[in-house]
């Protein structure tokens, strides 16, 4: 934060004048109060032995010498409390000249280069091409997108990449589904087979082979399921991509799992592990010793009858990404893999990466509709579709509610609830505030009324305490994205918009704008124009519109005390 920063810097400054050494443990943050001040320190406490002093005697002796050197008059008051903590309130003045900053960044307030370039590679939805995503998987796509936003915003260098797993059983699975089913539909009395997708995709599927390929069933049975599997593969991939493409979620890479055995990427992982003594041959089978990683019992690599195994896979995969020089890789798996965690961890630190992989997983999705929850199975067909969701909710809604909660919490989507407009939907709240300011900013240009620009002598007129509490709420915005993307949790910034939202809202019920006097209106459209803009910055972040109109005004709005809130007046 920049307050937090400004006390910080002044603080080792009275220190150095004092000649006193910087305490390691200085804790600086906000008291439990807010009439203690905003921020509070527990240097002294801390040197009091250094000192030879009595805590309270160093904290004052810090706050005089604070207090002579605020030549720019950025402190209200500097005030010892309780043992020794020294507490500090700023200045109005120094809450308003937030608005420069906000206004001056424009749409790339709140970026930082903390990240100092960091290669990262974020992977997320990797979901089998066997049908279509589902709404679990929407909530992985939606946090993998978020956080590849936030390590853009903080200075890392981020590639997306999603993982084909167009090999192994669950494919030949595919194959052998479309196939029986084509032989069905051409009149062909086969009983089902005991394991294969029965959703009604792969009936369709089925029939657009056959029409392509009338001669089908004539050909060799191998020859007909590859042309099956095929076309099964490549007809699904496409409407995931659409999928994702209409969720607003993108990937700069599409990796596929097969290009790894072609390419003898699966071989050159075993020969490096062989080489330094982590495999051996046993009955047959080619197997890791993963013991010496933490896990419970050495894995299989490959078969006995020469299949591979998934793990396999998956760790010649993870050699390939740092291969390609990533400094960190994040996956983001379903939370039934919880299990596989540590052994792929151990498997990247078996390659000479000990903690670069992280891993987050992604709980459930529980979804209600009329009351009553929507069973989900891919195989049986038993699913409600990302596409249908989307269709019938809306892009925005699905994303803001999959991000605001930990992605490690189970999570009910309440399909009617983010449906509804009105003050109770938590992404209409949001949105409405956005639109609230953009149709108070169009009814000032028609009344000749423009934003005070950063720095305006008008801008003392922002001296109530919702003034200075949304100044306080948009400084905080930068440090909201640093710890979101440190702590890859997009909740963080979700949370905040919320929180900025009823600040806005709360201000429009309890002040005047336009019919507030010339300069005080422009002081306050300058302060709710830096609103909507961080609005906008935070809702990007999550891949969510920040719209300057609303189809209607919610029913439960609180009202503006100018009568001109509504977002749909303008």
């Amino acid at each position: 934060m920049k307050a937090k920063q400004y006390f910080e810097d002044a603080l080792r400054a009275g220190l150095s004048r004092l000649e006193l050494p910087w305490p390691e443990k200085t804790l600086i943050e906000p008291p439990r109060e807010r009439k203690f001040g905003d921020y509070s320190a527990n240097a002294a406490m801390l040197l009091a032995g250094a000192a030879k002093k009595k805590p309270r005697d160093v904290a004052e002796a810090l706050a005089e010498d604070l207090r002579r050197h605020d030549d720019a008059g950025q402190f209200a008051k500097i005030e010892v409390a309780g043992p020794g903590f020294l507490n500090v309130t700023f200045a109005p003045d120094f809450w308003r000249g937030i608005l420069s900053d906000v206004s001056n960044a424009g749409a790339g307030y709140g970026a930082s280069n903390v990240g100092h370039g960091e290669r990262v590679q974020v992977e997320y939805v990797s979901a089998n091409p066997t049908g279509p995503l589902h709404i679990g998987h929407g909530r992985g796509a939606a946090l993998g997108d978020s956080i590849a936003r936030l390590l853009k915003k903080t200075g890392h260098d981020v590639s997306c990449e999603y993982y084909i797993n167009d090999a192994g059983r669950q494919m030949r699975i595919l194959g052998d589904s479309v196939w029986l089913r084509l032989r069905q539909l051409a009149g062909q009395d086969l009983p089902d087979l005991e394991d294969f997708y029965r959703g009604d995709y792969i009936k369709d599927i089925a029939a657009r082979v056959h029409k392509e390929n009338p001669d089908i069933l004539n050909l060799p049975e191998s020859q007909a399921i590859d042309i099956c599997f095929h076309e099964a593969v490549d007809e699904i991939l496409a409407g995931i991509k659409q999928d994702l493409r209409d969720f607003r979620v993108g990937h700069d890479v599409w990796f596929s799992e097969k290009s790894l055995v072609d390419a003898g990427r699966i071989t050159e992982t075993f020969e490096n592990l062989a080489a330094r003594g982590l495999t051996f041959e046993e009955n047959g089978a080619l197997w890791f010793r993963t013991t010496q990683f933490g896990d419970d019992k050495d894995r299989v690599l490959r078969k006995s009858s020469g299949e591979l195994t998934y793990f396999a896979s998956d760790i010649a995969y993870h050699h390939d990404k740092f291969r390609r020089g990533f400094d960190r890789v994040i996956d983001i798996w379903g939370a039934d893999h919880h299990g596989y965690v540590p052994r792929m961890q151990g498997a990247v630190t078996a390659l000479g990466r000990q903690g670069a992989l992280t891993v987050i997983l992604v709980q459930l999705v529980s979804l209600l509709k009329n009351g009553e929850q929507v069973a989900m199975s891919t195989r049986a067909g038993k699913f409600e579709t990302l596409a249908d969701v989307v269709a019938y909710v809306g892009a925005d809604a699905a994303r803001f509610l999959f991000l605001s909660r930990k992605s490690d919490s189970p999570l009910e989507f309440d399909l009617e609830l983010v449906r509804k407009k009105s003050m109770d939907n938590p992404v209409y709240y949001v949105q409405y505030a956005h639109a609230r300011v953009h149709s108070m900013l169009a009814k000032a240009r028609n009344a000749g009324i423009s934003p005070a620009l950063p720095g305006a002598a008008c801008l003392s007129g922002l001296d109530t305490p919702e003034d200075m509490e949304l100044c306080r709420m948009l400084e905080r915005f930068p440090d909201v994205v640093a710890g979101a993307a440190q702590a890859l949790a997009p909740h963080v910034v979700s949370h905040y918009l919320s929180e900025l939202a009823a600040g806005l809202h709360k201000y429009y019920t309890q002040h005047h704008v336009l019919s507030a006097g010339a300069d005080v209106a422009s002081a306050r459209l300058l302060l709710l124009s830096c609103v909507a803009s961080t609005l906008a910055a935070g809702l990007d972040l999550l891949g969510v519109e920040a719209p300057e109109r609303m189809d209607q005004t919610p029913d439960n709005a609180a009202g503006a005390t100018d009568n001109a809130s509504a977002a749909t007046d303008a």
